[in-house]
Parts: structure tokens; C-alpha cells; sequence
């Protein structure tokens, strides 16, 4: 069972890790009121960032709400994301979303992201032949 916390381990802690993901987006998933950047990461877990600014979710009310479900939604699939520092991004209106929206709409993109990480062929480095 999923363990029911949020540990720092599996969260984007600092500007740099932020970042990174932003400058070297490999896979996204987008709707009207969300988007996910996703990064692949040399680790066995995945990592999240969630970036739900008060221009975008004006009431703290609900930027705590949205965060509390994509944390959660996160929680649920962190198995089929492993391997992947995800950012959302919160755009225009997403406040005004219903819970079930929020969570089907996460469960979607979350689906859409680990297929598209799946599809990627893993990059083999080959030696270097030296001729003599």
C-alpha cells in the first residue's frame, strides 16, 4: 500500500530541480486549466513539483484544495510514474474546477505521461571503438 504521507524525498524541493524540468521538458500533458512537464530522472521513484501561483488560483482556500488532490492523485499513481520529476503548472481558472474534474483530469494526464514515457526508447551509450 502507498504510503499516505507526501515524504521530501518524492517532492522538487529546490529552484534548481524546478528548473531543470522547465529547460529540459522531454514529455507533456495539457488540458484548459493544467499542464504537466514531466523530466525522466536516474532514480526509482518519481518526484513532484507543483507550481499554483495566487495570479492563476486567487483563494487560498482553493490552491490548498487543488494541491491536496493532485498530491494525492500523485500518491495513487507514483508506480506508473517511476523515473520521472513532474512539474504542474496551474493556468486561468483551475479554482473554479469540481474535485471530480481535478482528480479525473490528473488520473488522465497521468496515464497520457507514462505512456509517452514508455514509448521512449531508452538511450544505450555505445563504447567508442579505437582503431589501432
Amino acid at each position: 500500500m502507498p504510503e499516505a504521507g507526501f515524504p521530501q524525498k518524492l517532492r522538487l524541493s529546490n529552484a534548481a530541480e524546478f528548473n531543470a524540468v522547465f529547460s529540459n521538458v522531454e514529455y507533456k500533458s495539457s488540458s484548459r486549466q493544467l499542464v504537466m512537464f514531466a523530466l525522466g530522472n536516474r532514480l526509482s521513484y518519481p518526484r513532484l513539483g507543483l507550481v499554483v501561483g495566487k495570479k492563476n488560483v486567487p483563494l487560498a482556500v482553493d490552491r490548498n484544495r487543488v494541491k491536496r488532490i493532485l498530491r494525492a492523485s500523485f500518491r495513487q499513481n507514483q508506480q506508473l510514474l517511476v523515473g520521472l520529476d513532474i512539474v504542474i503548472l496551474a493556468r486561468n481558472e483551475l479554482g473554479a474546477v469540481t474535485n471530480k474534474w481535478l482528480h479525473d483530469t490528473s488520473m488522465r494526464m497521468w496515464q497520457d505521461l507514462c505512456n509517452k514515457h514508455a514509448r521512449k526508447p531508452t538511450q544505450l551509450t555505445v563504447p567508442a571503438v579505437s582503431k589501432q
